[in-house]
């Protein structure tokens, strides 16, 4: 099956509003003549606005870095799918491994967040990775398998129309470290497996699986070669408008 490629940039706590404009239509420019991928900006929640408005027009989607799972309350500090809706947010990352690390996301989170996000219409982008010493432990398929069986509970088969699962070897992420194209593809052969198990064969064949493990243009063409690599989730990468569009042209050749 011919799933189209998604390449996506994760901004973190990079860009502010006031550069935001430039980035994004920077990216837009360079990027105008790939039809044939998905282009998503992810922001910080306060660059959204600048974000949308910068891209009105053009390929490029703007999605956010995360949201809650419930749509108001009492939650200080964060912010609901309905507030990103009305800002003009399309897609949300979801369990990014820092959002694990240092802000005590868990698999139960995850999965609260990721079934809020999709049933308010958005696209949830689902991180799963493993760290340096969970794999030299040989527990990655025991890693893997546990995020995606609770991180996914409830999700149906309907649902993954608006999934995407990106993932991210932690030990990669921000090290210049990159698994290798065949690391990578043997970890999205099993992410496919286990959402088989979930929603059945067919649908995990429709679901997109991003690598997000410090893919740059050097190494993206031999990524996506691969046959269950879909996309990127791009850090430091979609911080350059000539960088991000370099893996954006290997998506649309691949």
């Amino acid at each position: 099956m011919s799933r189209k490629k998604i390449i996506a940039g994760n901004w973190k706590m990079n860009i502010k509003p006031s550069e935001t404009a430039a980035l994004v239509k920077g990216v837009a420019e360079a990027t105008k003549d790939f039809a044939g991928v998905d282009i998503v900006c992810c922001t910080p929640a306060i660059d959204i606005p600048a974000a949308v408005a910068a891209a009105a027009g053009t390929r490029v989607e703007i999605g956010a870095e995360n949201a809650h799972w419930e749509e108001k309350g009492a939650f200080t500090g964060e912010i609901s799918t309905g507030m990103l809706i009305d800002a003009g947010a399309k897609y949300v990352i979801i369990g990014h491994s820092e959002r694990r690390q240092y802000f005590g996301e868990t698999d139960e989170t995850v999965n609260r967040r990721t079934r809020a996000v999709i049933a308010s219409g958005l696209t949830a982008i689902v991180c799963v990775g493993e760290t340096l010493e969970e794999r030299e432990a040989g527990k990655l398929n025991e890693v893997i398998e546990r995020q995606m069986n609770v991180g996914l509970k409830d999700v149906t088969a309907a649902d993954c129309a608006k999934l995407v699962i990106a993932y991210e070897p932690v030990w990669a992420i921000g090290t210049g470290k990159t698994a290798t194209p065949d690391q990578a593809q043997e970890v999205h052969a099993l992410i496919r497996e286990t959402l088989a198990k979930l929603v059945g064969a067919e649908t995990a064949e429709t679901v997109r699986i991003q690598y997000g493990g410090s893919m740059k243009p050097s190494n993206a063409a031999e990524l996506l070669a691969k046959k269950d690599i879909d996309g990127g989730l791009i850090g430091g990468a979609a911080l350059k408008a000539e960088d991000f569009a370099g893996i954006i042209a290997a998506a649309a050749q691949a």
